[in-house]
């Protein structure tokens, strides 16, 4: 049966789960993440089976998204502590507790203090949450940006304001800033493809770097080979020196 219809055929007693519901619910995944259909069920109901469904035998709580029983966002975080490695959990976390700028339906998902009173008990998956509790920040919107902010932590770095907004010493706002450090005017920049293939995103940019400078901060801006193996090294080094300016 084709995976569609089986997600439209889904048993009340079933809903979706691990990895399909962290899709549904836009939460960033690795590229390497399974894409097989990822249904839950009480452990005492029928169960779902077929090529291609990995089928779990949970009761946890869902809630309905579009016509869809989905895992609920605390009870998911559990669900992808045992799939994900460390850097792309927290990731996840800093997705489902993300508050846009501006009002997105359903967002945030959830809060970090309702996912530290769901990870409770003896579990595994519990207490590889609770360690990517502890490294979850509000105000992160990307999982590079995640990614960047723990390799800077792991080197020793100190650590920064997530989500900041500059304004000049009028009080006039520069910008919004991935990462910062006010004590040491530096600012640090994830730079996606966005802020490449769009002219006006890479004409917004200019001016609020520009503006930056102008109010002597010092901006870092880091592209995707920056957070890969061959260039986190040089990655740590150019923030490190600006922080001991």
């Amino acid at each position: 049966m084709n995976l569609s219809k089986r997600i439209a055929r889904l048993r009340p007693t079933e809903r979706l789960s691990h990895v399909t519901a962290a899709r549904i619910l836009g939460v960033p995944l690795p590229l390497d993440a399974d894409e097989r259909l990822h249904i839950s069920a009480p452990p005492n109901a029928s169960h779902s089976r077929g090529k291609g469904v990995v089928g779990h035998r949970d009761d946890g709580p869902a809630i309905e998204l579009d016509g869809l029983r989905v895992s609920a966002p605390e009870h998911l975080f559990l669900e992808l502590a045992r799939e994900l490695r460390r850097d792309d959990l927290v990731a996840a976390g800093d997705h489902l507790i993300h508050v846009p700028r501006f009002r997105v339906a359903h967002r945030p998902w959830t809060t970090l203090e309702r996912l530290r009173a769901a990870a409770v008990g003896p579990h595994r998956r519990v207490r590889l949450a609770r360690l990517a509790l502890e490294l979850m920040r509000p105000g992160v919107e990307s999982a590079q940006e995640t990614k960047l902010r723990l390799l800077l932590l792991d080197a020793g770095l100190p650590e920064p304001v997530c989500g900041f907004e500059l304004r000049d010493r009028d009080g006039r706002s520069i910008g919004w800033f991935d990462l910062a450090w006010p004590e040491h005017r530096v600012l640090g920049e994830y730079d996606g493809d966005q802020h490449r293939t769009s002219t006006v995103q890479y004409e917004k940019d200019i001016r609020r770097f520009d503006r930056a400078a102008e109010d002597d901060w010092r901006v870092i801006r880091v592209r995707a080979a920056g957070l890969r193996r061959a260039g986190r090294d040089d990655t740590v080094a150019r923030f490190d020196r600006a922080l001991r300016r």
